[in-house]
């Protein structure tokens, strides 16, 4: 048997069973592919259904505020993935008359879709034969063809793709993607994948050299860079005040207690005299009701450190920063919000 072959008839008796499974709506194919990008299934099946119910078809989305889909996105990180996705569905209703594109190469066209995404959803929602190419295809790959080149390098990654054009199954390729992927998600795991009990033993170059843990093979990544963010929590007469980010970062668009970045961490003293100064309120009325522990939040490329400072501000009345936005105590999870923020509070 072929190698597709076998793993589609390993997909059917294995397969997770999964609503985005049970449809042919290129809608909300696109829709399961942006949320579980570098999302696990597990942490994106609650979103999906969540956006689906809200948004099930791509007009909804598209007339949606901007507030709305990023507070059903919030704790799902990679906020970017949020707003190219409202931006994708307005390209669809305005350039497409509403209708998801039809083709890899169109499909491309769309903001925040890729290459992988593109094949995926041209490949099971249109069966355009394109081969799919994610984290756990090129771990399979590069196992079943004991490949040397690193997986994230240029010749790797050119390489992955002939090998999976190679296997493709060009009559069912929407079945064979699927297959491949969830093949990578459990049968041929990061660590200790089970290979006595695997189906495609038998055409696995690196079981037979014995490499399968030593595969694939990755180019190291840049050292992670540390930040120290200090939020102010300033309570003045039952209102708090926070701020929208502007920055282009993956935070855009959130909302946040005005924030205070600083290069190394500071002890409470020298911390409470610069939030002062920061924030504009030196020299009135305060009364500093704790300064919270450190909380590590990691991100892709950086590992934060943040700690929130809480003060009651006495006295008059208080306007704050230009960017700040004043709201009612308790509000502030009526807001889209980071993960770290939204963490905290809980």
């Amino acid at each position: 048997m072929k190698i597709s072959e076998i793993l589609q008839a390993w997909y059917k008796n294995s397969m997770r069973s999964l609503p985005w499974r049970t449809t042919s709506d290129p809608y909300l194919i696109w829709l399961s592919e942006i949320i579980l990008q570098q999302t696990r299934v597990n942490q994106g099946l609650s979103y999906y259904l969540k956006f689906s119910k809200r948004f099930p078809n791509v007009v909804l989305l598209a007339g949606a505020s901007e507030e709305e889909v990023m507070n059903l996105w919030q704790g799902l990180g990679y906020y970017s993935r949020a707003r190219n996705l409202q931006f994708a569905a307005r390209q669809i209703v305005n350039e497409f008359n509403g209708q998801i594109p039809d083709s890899y190469s169109t499909l491309l066209q769309l903001k925040g879709v890729g290459t992988y995404t593109a094949s995926a959803i041209a490949s099971i929602a249109y069966h355009e034969p394109v081969a799919v190419v994610d984290g756990n295809v090129a771990r399979v790959l590069s196992r079943l063809f004991a490949m040397e080149d690193p997986i994230n390098s240029s010749a790797g990654v050119k390489q992955l793709q002939v090998l999976a054009d190679e296997i493709l199954d060009r009559k069912d390729p929407g079945t064979h993607n699927q297959a491949m992927m969830e093949f990578g998600a459990l049968q041929c795991v990061p660590i200790c994948p089970n290979c006595e009990a695997c189906t495609l033993q038998a055409h696995c170059m690196a079981y037979k050299e014995g490499k399968v843990s030593h595969l694939p093979v990755k180019i190291k990544k840049a050292k992670v860079r540390e930040r120290y963010f200090y939020y102010l929590v300033l309570e003045h007469e039952g209102y708090t005040y926070i701020r929208k980010r502007s920055g282009d970062d993956i935070w855009k668009s959130l909302y946040e207690y005005p924030m205070l970045e600083v290069e190394a961490e500071m002890d409470d003293d020298v911390l409470l005299e610069r939030m002062l100064q920061f924030s504009g309120i030196e020299g009135r009325d305060l009364h500093l009701r704790k300064i919270s522990g450190s909380i590590k939040h990691q991100l892709t490329h950086r590992t934060i450190f943040a700690r929130f400072v809480h003060v009651d501000l006495n006295g008059a009345e208080f306007i704050g920063q230009k960017d700040w936005i004043k709201i009612k105590l308790g509000s502030i999870g009526d807001f889209p919000l980071p993960r770290l923020i939204d963490r905290y509070l809980e």
